[in-house]
């Protein structure tokens, strides 16, 4: 049987205020909600490894009361089973999110019937924001503590000061990366 618990998977590769915004709301829906952290990501570009990313999240959620953070290391209908999950939280930012998500949603119902998907948007003024593109102002030199946690910041601010060759200005203000903010 299973609970009435749901999973919000994603990288958070940081956690954004978009993603701590859904939490919040599938927390007030959802007596249990489990934060499952993906271990491997597609994204090439990432800042952080899936430890500092699942303390980063623990750090931001910390007082939500019935969420836990866990690892994702398989599938997510796997997942789902093995934590008796049969709800799953997926954020849509813009239209273009739908396509990808409408088939992981669909490939997901293939495998394991019984687990629904559940789509929610954030809050207007997180709806633009993706990790991608905070990944790219933090590298940039931008300020990116309008669009993280204050915990998750000092993540970023850290990962900057500790690795100066993933700035993307090169000395003189010279663009040396192929990102959407040096055309």
């Amino acid at each position: 049987m299973m609970k009435r618990m749901a999973v919000y998977p994603g990288t958070f590769d940081p956690l954004t205020y978009g993603h701590f915004d859904l939490i919040e709301r599938s927390a007030s829906i959802f007596p249990r909600l489990l934060v499952a952290v993906a271990a491997i990501t597609s994204k090439g570009n990432g800042m952080f490894g899936l430890e500092e990313r699942m303390e980063m999240v623990r750090e931001a959620v910390g007082g939500l009361p019935g969420v836990t953070v866990e690892p994702l290391d398989c599938l997510l209908v796997d997942f789902c089973r093995r934590h008796q999950i049969n709800v799953v939280i997926r954020g849509l930012r813009a239209y273009s999110d739908f396509e990808y998500e409408f088939q992981m949603a669909l490939t997901n119902r293939r495998l394991e019937p019984d687990i629904e998907t559940l789509f929610m948007m954030p809050q207007e003024e997180h709806s633009y924001v993706t990790a991608s593109t905070v990944r790219e102002v933090a590298r940039y030199g931008g300020d990116t503590s309008s669009f993280l946690p204050a915990s998750v910041q000092r993540h970023v601010e850290k990962f900057m000061r500790e690795n100066p060759n993933q700035r993307l200005v090169a000395q003189g203000g010279r663009a040396s990366g192929s990102g959407a903010f040096d055309r």
